[in-house]
C-alpha cells in the first residue's frame, strides 16, 4: 500500500493505493494505528478479487458472512474511523460491489482483496471521537457527546 498526504490543513486528507493482494480492511486499519486516527472519514472505489461481507443479525448479535468468490467492482466503499473502546483506532467499512452482470451486492466489510487497486480517500478531523461498547446491540458504535 502507498499513501500520500494531498492536505495538511487541519482537517488532514490522505490518498491511499492499495495494490493486487493487499486485504482492505486491515490495510486500512493498519494505516489508522500508525497515525493513531481518532476522527476520519473513508470513501473509496477500485475493485476486489473476492470478499467477505457481513450483514449483522439483530437476534444472534453476530455479522452474518456474505462471501463472493469473483471479481468484483467496488462501486463504494464508505465508512469511518474512531477510538474504540480499546483506546485504539477502529474501523467501520461498508461496500458495495458490483458483479459482471451489473448485479450489486453490499454490506459491511469484513474482508477483502485487492485486485487490481483499492483508491481511497481518508480524512481526518481535528476533533476525536469515541466508540462505546452498546449494551443492546453489542457493537462498539460512536458516542458523539465524547
Amino acid at each position: 500500500m502507498q499513501s500520500k498526504l494531498v492536505n495538511d490543513g487541519p482537517q488532514k486528507t490522505y490518498v491511499l493505493v492499495l495494490e493486487s493482494g493487499d486485504e482492505a480492511a486491515s490495510s486500512i486499519q493498519r494505516f489508522a494505528v500508525e497515525r493513531d486516527l481518532s476522527a476520519a472519514q473513508i470513501t473509496g472505489i477500485g475493485a476486489f478479487s473476492d470478499a467477505v461481507l457481513g450483514f449483522f443479525d439483530w437476534d444472534k448479535k453476530d455479522y452474518r458472512k456474505i462471501p463472493i468468490r469473483e471479481q468484483v467492482e467496488v462501486v463504494s466503499l464508505v465508512g469511518d474511523v474512531a477510538h474504540g473502546p480499546d483506546g485504539k483506532p477502529a474501523l467501520h467499512l461498508h461496500a458495495v460491489v458490483g458483479r459482471s452482470d451489473g448485479m450489486a451486492m453490499g454490506g459491511h466489510l469484513l474482508e477483502a482483496h485487492v485486485r487490481p487497486t483499492l483508491e481511497v480517500v481518508l480524512t481526518e478531523s481535528p476533533k476525536h471521537l469515541h466508540k462505546r461498547k452498546d449494551p443492546e446491540s453489542g457493537l462498539a458504535l460512536i458516542v458523539p457527546q465524547e
